[in-house]
């Protein structure tokens, strides 16, 4: 190996393509069982390796050298191999103060809760202190090595200003998962989770519910990547080098998410985005026939709706978990709130808005079937499609300029999460 990446597992990462952009070296992604470690940094058969979960730490007995922020911290992301002898470094820290400062989350002067108590959580609080952290507090589930435990946190905590995230809670495949209950932080004024994969977790979503500062972790990626080519190439990289990889992978994985009313045209402006970008496209209320073999009428007439919208969800989390798609939603999709969660860690949510009068029944859709139907449908949810998107595109023209307007929002209207 040349370069690359060692983890237990590594089917969420995305290192190898940020690699790609930011120089020309081999990067390999090597998933190392725990009985195969020792044998690997023994035989020292690599220039350069980024290291994540579980071995941080367990590395560091192997290193020659290592940089005073990784011996502060405890913790090793990047070893190189100068002649033999491993360098050990931890990129984590820039990376993570990159992701703080890009995303305007105060920390100077403000209590911080850290999550978890690992590799990362060390530098998460290296880095709180550093920017001058009034309170570091560091939780986990059993309270041991001078953390409290999330039921102490909510009695003798509630007043935390800032939390970081630094478990796996929430990341890929598990996407449902959530470390903790933000309600029980009411002072709350920035949520940073490290995880990069989904995009946005929920605990990131439902803080920006609140209006809160949050960020999702692959800022905090492509930095400490960059950071790390520098110490395999011995180059200087610009924090412009560091936004341009940002803004096109967040682009590439980010799904384009249609909602609106019964034909309003979701399908149709959804193929031809998919075409004109050369992306998968994904109709959820297909996947639910080809998943149940049965059609979506003959569901409602024998199961009735809600047995209907159980199978949506299912869907729904099954396809959210792809990226760089392009997903067309039922009608009654966002009217469960778990459906936007989920729809949201990955994409990006546009409502077509067709005016009503050019919102025609048909037999297929059991809701809307006649004009009477649609007329109450469209009372009922538009306040909640609202509610529900990134963004609304008034859909008043032909479909080329419906596919141009989403297509120009979508890479254009973009966020920092």
């Amino acid at each position: 190996m040349n370069y690359g990446l060692i983890a237990e597992r590594l089917g969420h990462s995305f290192s190898k393509t940020v690699h790609s952009m930011i120089d020309n070296y081999d990067y390999t992604m090597r998933e190392l069982p725990k009985d195969e470690f020792d044998a690997f940094m023994t035989s020292r058969d690599f220039k350069g390796i980024n290291v994540t979960i579980p071995y941080k730490q367990d590395v560091i007995p192997y290193l020659d050298e290592i940089s005073d922020t990784a011996k502060e911290i405890g913790a090793v992301n990047t070893i190189v191999n100068k002649d033999g002898k491993l360098c050990g470094y931890n990129t984590d820290f820039g990376g993570l103060w990159s992701l703080i400062l890009k995303n305007r989350i105060e920390i100077k002067n403000r209590k911080v809760l850290i999550l978890g108590t690992g590799g990362t959580s060390k530098t998460a609080a290296a880095v709180a202190a550093t920017i001058g952290a009034r309170e570091i507090i560091k939780l986990s589930r059993s309270g041991k090595d001078g953390a409290v435990t999330y039921e102490e946190a909510y009695e003798r905590h509630a007043d935390a200003d800032v939390i970081i995230n630094t478990t796996p809670c929430g990341m890929f495949p598990k996407n449902e998962g959530i470390p903790c209950d933000i309600e029980k932080f009411q002072n709350l004024s920035g949520v940073v989770d490290v995880i990069f994969n989904p995009l946005q977790t929920n605990l990131v979503l439902n803080a920006k519910k609140r209006g809160i500062k949050a960020a999702g972790g692959l800022y905090m990626l492509i930095a400490q990547a960059v950071l790390a080519a520098e110490k395999f190439t011995g180059k200087r990289y610009t924090e412009s080098l560091t936004d341009k990889i940002y803004e096109k992978i967040l682009k590439d994985k980010q799904n384009i998410v249609l909602c609106g009313m019964p034909a309003s045209g979701k399908t149709t402006v959804g193929k031809k985005i998919a075409e004109k970008l050369g992306r998968e496209f994904i109709d959820l209320d297909k996947e639910i026939v080809k998943n149940s073999g049965r059609e979506i009428t003959d569901i409602f007439a024998k199961d009735g709706e809600k047995y209907f919208r159980d199978l949506e969800t299912e869907a729904a989390a099954e396809n959210s978990q792809k990226t760089g798609a392009v997903i067309s939603t039922g009608g009654g999709c966002v009217l469960r709130e778990k459906n936007v969660m989920l729809l949201k860690q990955n994409g990006m949510l546009f409502f077509l808005d067709r005016p009503l009068c050019d919102l025609l029944p048909t037999d297929d859709r059991p809701l809307a079937n006649s004009a009477d139907k649609i007329i109450n449908l469209y009372k009922e949810r538009y306040h909640i499609y609202e509610k529900a998107a990134n963004t609304k595109i008034e859909v008043s023209g032909g479909i080329d300029e419906t596919v141009s307007e989403v297509i120009e929002k979508f890479f254009n209207d973009g966020e920092y999460i």
